[in-house]
């Protein structure tokens, strides 16, 4: 799941990802183009319920792409990006406005 935040006035916007408690094993990392694949640069964390989630905030009208990386070198994607292609997930954070 994708929440997205409504622009801020120096044109940020915060999006927040959460993956549910039934998909990975073990630790997950948002990874992107925003953080340069990076797996260590957006470790998501583990909430009570279960879940996995983390909060970032980018520029609203930078496109992203992006998958998670789950331990063992699993990758998957989100059901709720805009877009999907052999890349992963494409995200249009001024798309499809919801308040965060």
């Amino acid at each position: 799941m994708i929440k997205r935040g409504k622009p801020t006035k120096n044109g940020k916007v915060k999006l927040t990802f959460t993956v549910p408690f039934e998909r990975p094993v073990g630790g997950v990392s948002l990874v992107g183009d925003f953080n340069g694949w990076d797996p260590y640069a957006h470790p998501m964390e583990r909430k009570e319920n279960g879940t996995y989630q983390v909060t970032l905030t980018i520029p609203s009208q930078q496109a992203i792409r992006f998958r998670y990386l789950a331990d063992g070198g699993l990758w998957f994607d989100d059901a709720d990006a805009d877009h999907h292609d052999e890349q992963g997930g494409r995200l249009n954070p001024a798309e499809h406005l919801t308040t965060a």
